[in-house]
């Protein structure tokens, strides 16, 4: 197991977690970690390091796929588990970079299986596994292993009133990110945002129920080229913290951004199907004014 953690840095002093899990350099993190990174390198045991490029992300399921250039050498990658069989009480393995100390191992128990959106909107939105493994700031993207050093889970969160461990970590399913990233291959669009409706969505005078506030947007990705543009004045609203002043999205081809996960699925799901080079045209609202760009799936 210890071949397969690796350390994953950005340009913006993020730091992270990832495993290594095809020969040819392909590696599985959390989308938060690297979704809008300017650069993104990887960290082996052995030393070895490697630039990445995004080439998958579901900010919905916060799992991002990435390509490594070139591949590493003598580093095996990972055997999936089948998640499904994961049963409460089940022993795991965090393997990551709590702090910044590379290469940690923690132990503990599956102590949940949560639904969908069991945690409200802003949460991820596959399934998720509870565990009381002691999981803290750089194990995001981390890989939760079983007894038999199957990957069955990608570390997403924890759930602190300190800001520290305490007892509720949470890692999307392996059946999950298989399926999303693998599979369906979720398209990487190189911003994050907010899906607001209700109140908030009303406190922004959106002329519909609910949009979706871009927050960063990376450079050199397909936010970028459209020109989108990220928030920048913080704020809170309702509860929520935003940051205002940047694009609002209103709808993707035709389809309105509702605000709910649900819609938010629904979009994603569509774009995954789109072959590369595809125009997607988006309608924004910008300083108070709506408008339509063109942006283009990436893969």
């Amino acid at each position: 197991m210890e071949s397969a953690g690796q350390t994953v840095t950005t340009t913006a002093a993020g730091l992270g977690s990832g495993v290594l899990v095809s020969e040819d350099g392909l590696v599985v993190t959390a989308a938060h970690v690297v979704d809008v990174a300017d650069r993104v390198e990887v960290e082996f045991a052995d030393q070895q390091r490697a630039v990445a490029e995004v080439i998958a992300s579901s900010t919905l399921d916060d799992v991002a796929l990435l390509q490594l250039n070139p591949p590493v050498h003598g580093v095996a990658p990972v055997k999936w588990g089948d998640s499904n069989k994961v049963e409460i009480g089940d022993a795991v393995f965090a393997v990551g970079a709590p702090y910044g100390l590379d290469h940690t191992l923690s132990s503990g128990r599956i102590s949940g299986r949560r639904p969908r959106a069991a945690l409200g909107p802003s949460g991820p939105q596959g399934e998720l596994f509870q565990t009381d493994a002691p999981i803290n700031r750089g194990n995001s993207g981390g890989p939760l292993f079983d007894e038999k050093g199957q990957l069955i889970g990608i570390v997403s969160f924890i759930v602190s009133a300190s800001g520290g461990f305490e007892g509720l970590g949470f890692a999307v399913t392996s059946n999950t990110v298989h399926r999303v990233l693998l599979e369906n291959r979720a398209v990487w669009t190189g911003m994050s945002g907010v899906l607001v409706q209700g109140e908030v969505a009303a406190a922004l005078q959106l002329p519909q129920s609910g949009g979706y506030v871009i927050q960063q947007v990376a450079r050199y990705s397909p936010a970028e080229a459209a020109g989108l543009r990220p928030g920048h004045i913080p704020a809170v609203i309702d509860g929520q913290s935003l940051l205002l002043g940047g694009d609002v999205i209103l709808a993707v081809d035709g389809t309105e951004v509702d605000g709910t996960p649900e819609r938010g699925r629904a979009i994603f799901d569509s774009l995954a199907r789109r072959p590369a080079g595809t125009p997607v045209k988006l309608h924004l609202l910008r300083n108070g004014l709506q408008q339509d760009v063109i942006s283009y799936v990436r893969r």
